[in-house]
């Protein structure tokens, strides 16, 4: 395993903004508002050829004033405890807080590999701000910005030499399988994440938005990895009004793009709404494979308690993933949540199947002559051939000699004929159409064409050019002898 940095202090100090940096990237949400981070969320980095993870955390505060405090120190003392080096960061403009000594004493006892970071110092003139920070008895703090990079290779430096020998972490070369969990806000994303890993790994509350940023964690079940990707709700766009909660929605419609299943979650004591169909519809959007969970389902009165008029009332609404499985959960209890990795594993061997290019052309020639498609301007359409293209979604491609003629109907029919004996019941597929006239060239190649001319023979222009020539020069003489005839 990589080795892991936690990077921790308090509000709004600028600790997501470091991350970035350190990660290049901008998967950490960033606003001048504090407390914007609340869950652990990692990435990837690398400095002088050494990998290693980072760890954004949430600030760090004693009193309870915010309604988070105390599950953000929890998370806060969870990277402290998993890291091989903390990076504190504080911030040098406004100087030092008691909450920073309060984290340098947590520190002291709990790691030897710190590294005290004052953030916000944008050059060389703001270095005498650091003398502050000398008082907390800091031996060496690192002046940094952030934002603009000032200061960050010389942290980086020192923090990678403290690393042990590369040997010691070896490279994960296990397959990942990305799920996203996403749905409308309190459908329970979270807790459920929560409960297969059988640990506080997210922050949870009954308030709506607890989730702000889309976190990443990493499960492994019967020697399979799965990367959870927990995301932010998403609610019905007329009501996204503040500025931070587009972004987490729009992260959170953007983590669909790199899972290969998306498990959206179903509030089932609320029953299927409009909001879950168009969350589905992104899903659809991003190709990704897809399961239903109905989460809270001990909340569901007894006489209710049926899963194929919940299915069918989904259906309804979002007719293109009536393929999609399902399942009821109650992530509270944990009812049913370990039997979803079956589900998981069977939709991802659908989403990643490949088919030989004979299997293919067999399913589309037996469809074909069963059911031929209807002519074309009194022409027969001819499907040439059909292979398979990509896989994550499997996608397929026919030739055919008049592509826009094909009917969407019988576009819909081929593709059902796809779906029922390739087997890929629970995934969507595409299927293609591109032009192919079936006529075989006799004459030459370009190159040829080009050797030939360089041999002498002339194309048809030159020989046009050549023909006139010889027009005029028999006239030429015929005017002559006209001439010589009057004389």
């Amino acid at each position: 395993m990589k080795p892991i940095v936690a990077v921790i202090g308090r509000p709004n100090v600028g600790k997501s903004t470091l991350f970035n940096r350190i990660t290049r990237s901008r998967s950490a949400l960033v606003d001048d508002m504090p407390g914007v981070t609340r869950d652990r969320h990692y990435g990837e980095a690398i400095w002088n050829d050494a990998p290693f993870l980072v760890v954004d955390t949430g600030g760090y505060l004693i009193d309870d004033e915010d309604a988070f405090a105390g599950a953000i120190r929890e998370q806060v003392m969870q990277a402290i405890a998993e890291a091989d080096a903390v990076v504190m960061v504080m911030d040098g403009k406004n100087g030092i807080s008691p909450y920073d000594r309060d984290l340098v004493t947590i520190l002291r006892e709990s790691h030897h590999r710190v590294f005290y970071v004052v953030n916000k110092i944008d050059g060389e003139k703001q270095e005498e701000n650091l003398y502050d920070f000398y008082t907390l008895g800091i031996e060496k703090p690192y002046p940094v910005s952030g934002e603009h990079g000032y200061g960050v290779p010389d942290l980086l430096d020192d923090l990678v030499s403290s690393f042990p020998e590369a040997a010691a972490y070896p490279e994960e070369e296990d397959e990942v399988i990305n799920v996203a969990v996403v749905g409308r806000p309190n459908a329970g994303k979270s807790s459920f994440i929560n409960r297969i890993t059988g640990q506080d790994r997210l922050v949870v509350s009954n308030v709506a938005g607890t989730t702000r940023d889309s976190v990443d964690t990493m499960v492994k079940r019967h020697g399979q990895q799965y990367r959870f990707i927990d995301t932010a709700g998403i609610r019905r766009k007329g009501k996204v009004k503040e500025k931070l909660e587009k972004f987490s929605v729009l992260k959170a419609i953007k983590s669909m793009d790199r899972c290969d299943v998306a498990l959206i979650l179903i509030d089932s004591s609320e029953g299927v709404t409009d909001q879950d169909v168009t969350v589905a519809g992104y899903a659809h959007e991003k190709g990704c494979g897809v399961i239903f969970v109905f989460n809270k389902w001990d909340l569901v009165p007894a006489d209710e308690k049926n899963p194929k008029l919940f299915k069918e009332r989904l259906d309804m609404g979002a007719k293109f993933l009536t393929f999609a499985p399902y399942t009821t959960i109650s992530a509270l209890t944990g009812q049913r949540v370990e039997k979803i990795f079956d589900q998981i594993h069977s939709v991802y061997e659908q989403y990643n199947t490949r088919f030989s290019t004979g299997e293919v052309n067999r399913i589309i020639d037996w469809a074909t002559e069963r059911t031929p498609p209807s002519l074309h301007k009194g022409k027969r359409l001819k499907f040439f051939y059909s292979t398979q293209v990509s896989t994550k979604p499997p996608t397929f491609v026919s030739f055919v000699n008049y592509p826009e003629a094909v009917h969407f109907s019988y576009r819909r029919f081929l593709l059902n004929q796809l779906r029922e004996y390739t087997g890929l019941s629970e995934v969507p597929i595409k299927h293609l159409y591109r032009e192919k006239s079936g006529r075989i060239e006799f004459g030459p190649k370009a190159d040829e064409n080009t050797n030939m001319r360089n041999k002498g023979h002339k194309d048809k222009e030159s020989r046009n050019k050549e023909k006139k020539k010889k027009e005029r020069k028999e006239q030429s003489k015929k005017k002559q002898l006209r001439d010589g005839r009057k004389a």
